[in-house]
């Protein structure tokens, strides 16, 4: 009974954390909290991409999983989820959300508030582990889940499942504390579930453990233990057992289509120092109208980099009731932060291109600044540390910290951008009332810098799940691309041939995504070929179409 009062405590700590993870959410992205099924980035062809995309893996894992991967975009190609992120992490998030609403916007921002929430959690568990100091651990929780990285990364739901990083250094501090097979096994299951959830958070994690087991081997003399590295290679085994069914399609795909990233093209995606200070802040507004050309936007904050490098200093000195020895903070997370913002500047900067000769998995890999994040995160977690020992110095700590804490909320508060969505055409309601069949969507966006338009059609899919003969992804198939400038004047005799062999059955026309002569062209070309499309719905904006026959 004498542990009750301690257990009391930690159940209360619990549940103040988990609400404290929600009012800081709700405060952080308050449009998308107000009313998460009428709002969404529908700005861009990656925010369009990232709703379909989640919906899709929302609404197909729990009827087909075997077939998840054959995503309706397209048609007739298969395996078609592997052409970008699959997210079947925040897919599987989503279900309950998607199935309870079919609102493909609330699904994806259910996902969104969770990871928020999520990451604020882990990162407090861990600098709670770290320094037994709830303020430092909240401040630090503060510092990573809404650092202004994330908030430019709105439309990559990908991104922002942060969450599992500060997870898998807790599960590697749990082992390196007392190294068995059971720990090294949750440290393999935390590390799949990064991966699962973003292939790129994945590689980090990979990354920070390798980094993690060195200087835990070093700094505590594990060099020749067997329990520590018989832990290591369980968590090893697990995660590869468990993240490989959802690799496999990404090997066949890679295998079919020789597909690689080359060391050259992330040159364009590597960072500048520019970056670094560039943020989207509220508070940052005035350094950015100061700033030469940025190519991403990194600035962790000015009190975490401030704090952080307090922390490190604090980290190399021994100071009773913590965990770590001396040093071994600073070592670890202060390594994480230095190596993370050299490999960000990509090719050119020398370790990127060292990493990729040496490890296959870069050849996956095509933005070096995202490497940014784990700046953040080393510095949070010193930043962390430095709180802990500032508090320990100041008169008045409960005072201090709520001064701290308000202050690192007000200088992240950021923009969302987000847009109210717009009602259902009724030509999918429409659509979605007739039998099955494959959908081409009009017009056809031929021009490559034209292709991302047509995840506004993946979008609008989402009401009828057909198959879609247009499709957007980082790679786009041969087939898309050798047959583009044949579909583009749809109808015409080669385009209603082509579809014919496939046995497309629905065209649809969105008059407002034309000019006058280009939509006067169109009408021609419909009059021209009228025996073969027969009209099931026309209203100002759009016509649908059956395909009942092909030109001799």
């Amino acid at each position: 009974m004498s542990d009750d009062p301690a257990r009391q405590r930690l159940r209360g700590e619990r549940a103040v954390v988990i609400v404290a993870a929600v009012a800081l959410t709700v405060l952080f992205a308050y449009p998308i909290a107000r009313e998460p099924g009428r709002v969404g980035r529908i700005d861009n062809g990656d925010g369009q991409l990232s709703i379909w995309n989640v919906a899709w893996v929302a609404r197909t894992l729990p009827t087909d999983p075997r077939h998840v991967f054959d995503a309706n975009i397209f048609y007739p190609q298969r395996g078609t989820l592997a052409y970008s992120e699959s997210n079947l992490g925040a897919g599987a998030l989503a279900i309950p959300v998607y199935w309870a609403t079919r609102n493909p916007y609330a699904a994806l921002n259910s996902v969104v508030l969770l990871a928020f929430a999520l990451a604020f959690v882990s990162a407090y568990a861990l600098v709670r582990y770290l320094t037994e100091d709830w303020r430092a651990a909240a401040i630090a929780g503060v510092w990573f889940a809404f650092c202004p990285i994330v908030f430019t990364r709105l439309a990559h739901i990908q991104l922002l499942m942060t969450a599992g990083l500060p997870l898998v250094m807790l599960a590697m501090h749990h082992l390196a504390d007392r190294p068995t097979p059971r720990r090294g096994a949750a440290l393999g299951v935390v590390m799949a579930a990064q991966a699962l959830c973003c292939g790129y958070y994945g590689v980090f994690a990979i990354l920070m453990v390798g980094f993690a087991a060195i200087v835990f081997a070093s700094t505590r003399r594990l060099w020749t233990s067997a329990p520590y590295w018989i832990a290591i290679a369980t968590a090893a085994g697990v995660s590869i057992v468990l993240v490989a069914p959802a690799f496999f399609p990404y090997e066949a795909f890679q295998q079919t289509t020789g597909f690689r990233r080359t060391v050259g093209q992330a040159v364009r995606y590597s960072a500048n120092w520019s970056a670094y200070l560039a943020s989207p802040a509220y508070a940052h507004a005035w350094l950015l109208r100061r700033l030469p050309q940025w190519n991403d936007v990194l600035f962790p904050g000015i009190l975490v980099t401030v704090f952080g490098v307090a922390g490190a200093v604090a980290g190399l000195r021994e100071r009773e009731g913590v965990r770590e020895r001396a040093g071994e903070v600073t070592l670890l997370y202060g390594g994480i932060a230095l190596f993370a913002c050299w490999l960000s500047f990509g090719p050119a900067a020398g370790l990127y291109s060292l990493f990729y000769r040496v490890m296959p998995l870069f050849s996956w890999l095509r933005v070096p600044s995202r490497f940014g994040l784990l700046v953040v995160f080393g510095l949070s977690v010193l930043g962390g540390v430095g709180v802990s020992a500032w508090l320990k110095r100041v008169p008045r700590p409960a005072l201090a910290f709520t001064l701290l804490a308000t202050c690192a909320c007000a200088e992240l508060l950021a923009p969302l951008n987000m847009r109210e969505v717009p009602p259902i055409e009724p030509v999918y309601t429409t659509l979605k009332a007739l039998p099955p069949g494959p959908v081409i969507e009009m017009p056809y966006f031929y021009l490559e810098f034209m292709f991302p338009r047509h995840t506004a059609y993946m979008l609008q899919s989402t009401t009828h799940w057909m198959p879609l003969v247009n499709g957007y992804s980082d790679f786009m198939p041969p087939d898309f691309l050798a047959n583009v400038m044949t579909l583009a004047p749809f109808p015409s005799r080669d385009s209603l041939k082509l579809l014919g062999a496939r046995h497309v059955r629905y065209a649809v026309f969105h008059k407002y995504w034309y000019n006058d002569l280009n939509w006067h062209d169109v009408t021609a070309r419909l009059k021209e070929f009228q025996a073969d499309l027969r009209l099931l719905y026309a209203d100002d904006g759009t016509r649908l179409y059956e395909i009942v026959g092909v030109p001799p």
